[in-house]
């Protein structure tokens, strides 16, 4: 189910000079920060949890699970290059698959690897606080990638409604509407750092670990199935 061809192809998208610069400013900017609290004496774990809780997972890995998740195969769809994915004998779910590792990939080391540097900066280790939002962040980056690869294969507008999403839904929605965050995947990742973290860090969520981790499941394997079956359909098309 991962094929070297279309993950070398997908990562050369990825990492191309543009999308590269849009996703490293996030986490440049969460390490800047960083530097910067620790650099002024100011740094503790509150202040630890409100910066890569509040801005790191909350909003800077959702951005990069947009530009990661819709570019590991939207501009394929919209500049029509898929349909020379589509000619090699590769089975789709296989590209589909392929293309969620590398989106993920991307995510964890533009999202998690930052959000676990900034951590030790701030607070080192204490709590566990960065390692508990370094592996929410690798969580979050599963699903995002997930949801995000399968709106580049639903819509031509992947980027924009991906944004909606992480803006609106899980930046404000999701950690301000009470309603809203048992389907929010902020929370759902908040859920096992809370594990992590244990008792004395002040990190909670508002859904539970057996629940966050079924959502997440469900999420993530739903969402990679429907895409490859949006995959077969764009094929079917193609040929007729």
């Amino acid at each position: 189910m991962y094929d070297p061809t279309v993950a070398r192809l997908t990562y050369r998208a990825l990492l191309g000079r543009h999308r590269a610069l849009m996703l490293s400013a996030l986490p440049a900017l969460l390490l800047v920060i960083a530097i910067a609290v620790r650099a002024l004496d100011v740094a503790d774990d509150q202040t630890a949890i409100q910066l890569l809780g509040g801005f790191g997972l909350a909003t800077m890995v959702p951005l990069i699970g947009v530009i990661a998740g819709t570019g590991a195969i939207g501009p394929e769809i919209d500049d029509g290059s898929i349909v020379y994915l589509l000619s090699k004998p590769v089975k789709r779910p296989t590209i589909i698959v392929t293309k969620l590792i590398v989106a993920i990939g991307v995510t964890i080391v533009f999202s998690a690897v930052p959000l676990l540097v900034a951590g030790y900066i701030l607070v080192g280790g204490s709590q566990q606080i960065a390692v508990a939002y370094a592996i929410a962040a690798v969580i979050g980056s599963i699903a995002y990638s997930a949801v995000f690869l399968l709106l580049g294969t639903v819509t031509r507008h992947a980027v924009v409604f991906g944004l909606v999403y992480a803006l609106l839904w899980e930046t404000l929605f999701g950690s301000l509407v009470e309603g809203a965050r048992m389907l929010s995947v902020q929370q759902w990742a908040l859920a096992v750092a809370e594990k992590v973290a244990g008792s004395g860090a002040d990190i909670t969520s508002e859904v539970g670990l057996t629940t966050a981790a079924v959502l997440l499941t469900v999420v993530t394997v739903a969402g990679t199935w429907y895409a490859g079956q949006r995959l077969k359909v764009l094929t079917l098309t193609g040929d007729e």
